[in-house]
């Protein structure tokens, strides 16, 4: 069964995380427009299976338990997940075209000089409990967002473009931005808004756990604090029978678990209390994903190539705190850092070192042109003497102005040791020790929002639409739970920000970026580390999925929007396992354009 492409897929850009970088997905329009287009049709997902059936359930890692599932204060993957599943956006979005479509705004008007908003809501849209969504739900949100004294951080960045809202009438909002910026229909589309009549009674800081009204597909179950969330799919979702929603979200329930290690989380998985694992560590992938369930089948092993843009990961260093602030410091502890040991050691050379935060806008046409910093224990002692630092002749520490150099490094896992310890060993060589400071993820998202560390591990998702004013200007270094956490401020950057704003075209803004690539990348706010162009992924051998495995532009989030549990797979899976017999094996390699079927 063939279904067409589709310009109407609910936007899940939320629910991915992929806004952990302060960067959007998301299609502009032009001037005068209608978003969607008049000739909008509710076509099926073009990912999604034919196949697929509703019903069953799934368990699914994610991570440490959060400090908040309220994604508009707390900047993280899991709240990102959970806040997706919750509450609709205003449009939604296809998968493969980006184009936008209708859902909570059954369109949206654009004025000819590109700064004015008619946002026409759904007369059909409803909350969970019946009652309208309306524009007095999105002004409240939009309010609550940019209320000082709310910790809603990153979300303000794009929203204070706007004045405050007018309300037409209850479907109708007139919204004025003070600059054009091709972002604006983006900060519009992928807005997720909240209902006033719940949340105008509560403290907006402390609503982390409770969401008794909602707007999405699926409501809140059950969370039992530090161990699970689960989500339950609704019968009376008021975007219920339209095909563009047929084969996606298919599970009755879908259960998020927490562990404070990854490896916690791949012993469950082995156990079979967790369905589903992405391997982020190449040990694990060649070493430990091995032995009788992967030679059986009964667990797929699968490497899925796609055009997810390429994330970046490093270590964080504060720019605001002494030593951070001297660039010959920071080279310093770059070249101190031995990554091809690290590569090769740890990773059997499975991972490409980074030398870009932008490393997929680079090709044949376009050489990157950043070197990398390599190891060199020599160099990095020369930077520290230029910055002024001379070892104590008794203990060999580094000192300057009467201070010792020491480094406390924040870390929230266990997994980072092994890399530290080695960094440890380099850094102690030529005088600075090293502390491994672990907290868990509420306590360090605690001291990162409020700048409160040193050096840290941090890594960060990507998009094709990419808005650097949230991570690299000026103005957002300051701003507590924001995206700028290293502080970085240029002045060359913040202009090339600035004029990036009204370039509508792709290209035009991709140059840009390389341009703030070649500034940023020399003065050393991370010290990056190393990443892959695919995605590992291994499940129990029970599920149905999309022919391509996982939508195009995202990594593993998708499977709780494309997968679902198949009858028959399931049962053979538990005979195989009772009987102790091999299952057809699936493909090794996935790869999204090989495998898609959209014309």
């Amino acid at each position: 069964m063939f279904r067409k492409p589709s310009t109407s897929l609910k936007s899940n850009c939320l629910a991915l995380g992929v806004l952990l970088a302060g960067l959007f997905c998301g299609s502009t329009a032009d001037a005068g427009q209608v978003v969607p287009s008049e000739d909008w049709k509710d076509d099926y997902d073009p990912i999604a299976s034919p196949d697929a059936v509703v019903g069953g359930k799934v368990k699914i890692a994610l991570g440490q338990y959060p400090s908040s599932f309220n994604y508009y204060l707390s900047l993280s993957t899991q709240s990102a997940r959970v806040f997706g599943h919750l509450y609709d956006t205003l449009l939604g979005m296809d998968p493969v075209t980006l184009e936008w479509a209708p859902q909570i705004a059954r369109k949206v008007e654009i004025s000819d000089d590109l700064k004015t908003f008619i946002i026409h809501f759904d007369p059909a849209a409803r909350w969970s409990d019946g009652k309208a969504i309306t524009a007095h739900d999105f002004v409240y949100t939009f309010d609550a967002i940019l209320e000082p004294t709310h910790l809603a951080g990153s979300h303000k960045v794009s929203l204070q473009k706007f004045e405050r809202p007018e309300v037409i009438d209850d479907l109708t909002i007139k919204l004025v931005s003070n600059e054009v910026h091709w972002r604006n229909l983006v900060a519009i589309g992928t807005f997720q808004v909240l209902p006033k009549h719940v949340w105008e009674t509560k403290d907006f800081n402390k609503v982390n756990f409770e969401f008794p009204v909602i707007s999405g597909r699926y409501a809140l179950d059950e969370i039992k604090e530090g161990a699970f969330l689960r989500v339950k799919r609704r019968d009376d979702w008021w975007l219920e029978g339209q095909k563009r929603f047929e084969g996606v979200d298919n599970f009755e329930e879908i259960e998020y678990r927490f562990y404070p290690e990854r490896e916690m989380e791949y012993d469950a998985f082995l156990k079979h209390d967790v369905d589903f694992f992405a391997v982020y560590a190449s040990h694990r992938w060649i070493k430990q994903s091995v032995g009788d369930v992967f030679d059986k089948g009964w667990v797929v092993k699968q490497a899925v190539y796609n055009s997810e843009p390429i994330s970046f990961q490093g270590f964080a260093m504060n720019l605001r705190k002494a030593p951070f602030d001297d660039l010959r410091v920071r080279r310093a502890l770059a070249h101190l850092l031995d990554r091809p040991r690290m590569n090769e050691t740890l990773m059997y050379n499975a991972y490409f070192l980074l030398s870009s935060y932008y490393t997929d806008l680079y090709d044949g046409q376009h050489k990157n042109p950043n070197e990398l910093f390599e190891f060199d224990v020599e160099k990095a002692r020369g930077l520290l003497g230029e910055a002024g630092w001379e070892a104590n002749p008794e203990t060999g520490i580094l000192e300057k102005d009467g201070q010792s150099f020491v480094i406390d490094f924040l870390t929230r896992s266990a997994t980072s040791d092994k890399f530290l310890v080695i960094y440890r060993e380099a850094l102690k060589d030529v005088g600075i020790e090293l502390n491994i400071v672990k907290k868990d993820w509420a306590a360090w998202t605690k001291d990162m929002d409020e700048f409160n560390f040193q050096m840290t591990w941090a890594s960060y998702g990507s998009s094709v639409f990419r808005d650097p004013e949230g991570m690299w200007h000026s103005a957002e270094a300051d701003r507590k739970a924001g995206s700028n956490v290293t502080g970085f401020q240029s002045e060359a950057v913040d202009a090339l920000i600035e004029k990036q704003k009204t370039l509508f075209s792709t290209a035009e803004r991709s140059s840009v970026l390389r341009e703030i690539d070649a500034i940023v990348y020399p003065e050393l706010p991370y010290i990056l580390l190393w990443t892959n162009n695919y995605k590992r992924l291994l499940y129990w051998n029970q599920f149905g999925t999309p022919d391509t495995v996982l939508d195009k532009y995202s990594a593993e989030e998708s499977v709780a929007h494309y997968f679902w549990i198949d009858p028959d797979s399931q049962a053979d899976l538990e005979m195989a396992v009772e009987e102790d017999v091999a299952l057809p094996a699936k493909p090794f390699e996935v790869h999204f354009e090989e495998n898609f079927r959209g014309e």
